[in-house]
């Protein structure tokens, strides 16, 4: 429960101090949170658990941070007591932008280091996103008590690219809550207070929300300036819209209702409403009565860098999938969508992704939260083509490729940041340039890690190239990409053909070096996947009109003999003869049906379940037969 003491509208802007958690994946935020909130005492001992602001199932099931998370805390220094409000922010790069709307709305940042790893790329990326808002950062190495740790390294490493002294680096441990008193002390010394003026026109700023089924919309907001009490009425100016909010309140772990939200403060508002477009994360509310004029300052909206089609797999569940994207987005304003028809798939939605991880996140949420059976079709970006007659067109999709000659292809590319142990560079380079990466440069961070700074293509490095990157430095690289603007690139598209017939699901854009190897492995897992029919399948692979690669699925033989159980030779060749003038009719009439789980293996990042799928499939057209 919240001491009445340090109740918003009572509290004293001077004694607010708003910060979050800034790190690279599995540096321990969700852990250096865990022992703040525990030893502020605001989760009684009996009720702490490990990773306790990671609230979705997933996050503890993958050990990973996706959503922020605000909480209020409680600290008393000198016999003072602040109002520290916590943001635990996620690590992965694919949710940067959870981490730049976290540090809009806070005056802080701690920035956490891993003292048995050091540096690593996101490490940086952050660091450099919370300078951008010109925040105070207070660096912290984590994980000092693991016998592998060497804080004085590290400390030096960080001390250089701040340019402060290493004994400023304050040391934790996250496990043991070793640190993490002189930490918050640390924060409540170095951090400013928020500058809002408390007398002026309410103004606050939406950083997230969320969909509750019972309770409607529930809006996060950072006050800025100004008060809003409880049950005044408030205005969206952004949409435009007025509410009579149903309740007011701080997060603290849980959500505590209050009278009023001053300036500063971070809490959250509950308008009973169910239309999900009335509520836009970015947009300002104010009060209906003498209310602000001018909007705060809102966020860039995201570019997505990956897109992908959603289809499901029951063409009746295409409403409830429109409802739940609607929803989601609420809660991810990451997220972007639009409706899209596929000739194979039925309707569905092509949907745009910051990266491979939020895709996977993304597709699980909507199976889990509102059980939906989807098939995701290959992530691919998007290209700028111009035909010869100098008609540009924007391709989110392989099935929007225009045919025709090409005048020029643009795709998109990206600045890579590699960090790696010296030892490994070699592998790195190989890797990169295997992926059309361009070196720009080399730095040493230290002795033993090194920067390595590359060009490359987005369609490359949004497919494996995380995965093999691990695989190449034994999991000690880090990577970490941000948008680079665009090049030309000799971009082709290959069709799968099934009979003579495209099949755009399986349509994909690639370099023309790497045109031959697409087309070769998807006929060949095609035709693992594809049940025999009674007829020949052609399975091609095509650039335009010329085929690159072909597999061909041989004819099933039916034993039309089985139910003669004797007579002369003459009654088995008829029937035979039969046969034979049956199979050249189906085979100049026949369509081949591919099974919906042909589509799901197919279209997989992963090759694991193939061959379980092939067998199924297998199964049961033998049972069907």
């Amino acid at each position: 429960m919240v001491n009445q003491k340090n109740q918003p509208g009572s509290t004293d802007q001077s004694l607010i101090r708003n910060f979050c958690i800034i790190a690279h994946i599995d540096h321990g935020k969700s852990t250096v949170a865990d022992r703040i909130l525990q030893l502020s005492g605001t989760i009684p001992e009996r009720e702490m658990r490990d990773r306790f602001l990671d609230r979705m199932d997933i996050e503890q099931e993958r050990g990973i941070t996706i959503k922020s998370q605000a909480v209020r805390v409680p600290w008393t220094v000198d016999g003072t007591e602040y109002t520290l409000g916590m943001i635990d922010t996620p690590g992965h790069v694919d949710f940067t932008y959870e981490v730049s709307r976290a540090l809009a709305a806070c005056e802080g940042a701690v920035l956490l280091v891993d003292a048995t790893q050091g540096i690593e790329a996101q490490t940086l990326s952050n660091l450099y996103m919370a300078m951008d808002h010109d925040l105070t950062i207070i660096p912290v190495l984590n994980k000092i008590d693991l016998p592998s740790a060497e804080p004085e390294k590290h400390a030096e490493e960080i001390a250089n690219l701040l340019g402060i002294e290493p004994s400023e680096v304050l040391r934790v441990s996250g496990k043991t809550g070793e640190g993490i008193k002189e930490l918050l002390d640390t924060i409540v010394s170095e951090i400013d207070p928020p500058h809002g003026d408390a007398k002026a026109p309410a103004r606050a700023l939406i950083f997230d929300s969320v969909y509750d089924s019972y309770r409607g919309i529930v809006t996060y907001i950072r006050m800025v300036d100004g008060e809003i009490r409880s049950r005044e009425k408030i205005r969206q100016m952004g949409l435009g819209t007025a509410h009579d909010p149903i309740e007011l309140g701080v997060i603290s772990p849980d959500m505590v209702p209050t009278k009023s939200l001053g300036a500063g403060e971070v809490g959250y508002i509950i308008t009973g409403v169910k239309d999900v477009s009335q509520s836009k994360v970015g947009d300002t509310i104010t009060t209906e009565r003498n209310g602000a004029s001018e909007p705060l300052e809102g966020y860039r909206d995201p570019q997505p860098m990956v897109y992908a089609g959603l289809f499901p797999i029951d063409n009746a569940q295409y409403p409830d999938l429109r409802d739940a994207l609607d929803k989601l987005k609420l809660n991810d304003a990451a997220l972007v969508y639009q409706p899209e028809t596929s000739v194979a798939l039925g309707f569905g939605f092509r949907c745009g992704f910051l990266g491979l991880l939020h895709m996977e996140i993304v597709s699980e949420r909507l199976s889990r939260e509102f059980g939906l059976d989807l098939i995701s079709t290959a992530p691919n970006v998007h290209y700028e083509v111009t035909t010869e007659d100098n008609k540009t067109i924007t391709v989110k999709n392989p099935s929007e490729y225009p045919d025709g000659k090409i005048k020029k292809v643009v795709e998109p590319i990206v600045t890579a940041d590699i960090i790696t142990p010296k030892e490994f560079v070699g592998p790195v380079m190989d890797l990169c340039q295997e992926h059309r990466g361009q070196m720009k440069n080399m730095e040493y961070l230290s002795t033993e890690r090194v920067e390595l700074h590359y060009v490359m293509p987005l369609a490359e490095i949004v497919f494996d190239f995380f995965d093999q990157l691990k695989s190449r430095t034994k999991g000690y690289a880090s990577l970490d990409y941000h948008e680079a603007g665009e090049q030309a690139a000799d971009l082709v598209k290959v069709d799968i053909l099934i009979q003579g017939e495209k099949v755009d699901a399986f349509s994909s854009i690639v370099h023309k070096d790497k045109a031959y190897a697409y087309g070769v492995m998807m006929t060949k897992k095609l035709r693992k996947l594809i049940p025999r029919q009674q007829f020949e399948i052609p399975l091609q692979a095509a650039i335009g009109s010329r085929i690159i690669a072909r597999e061909t699925i041989s004819a099933m033989r039916k034993d039309v003999l089985a139910k003669c159980y004797g007579g002369d030779i003459t009654r088995k060749r008829k029937l035979l003869e039969k046969q034979k003038e049956g199979k050249k009719r189906m085979k100049m009439l026949g369509r081949v049906e591919v099974p919906q789980e042909a589509f799901v293996a197919a279209l997989s990042t992963s090759d694991s379940t193939d061959k379980d799928t092939a067998d199924k499939i297998r199964a049961a057209a033998k049972k069907d037969v």
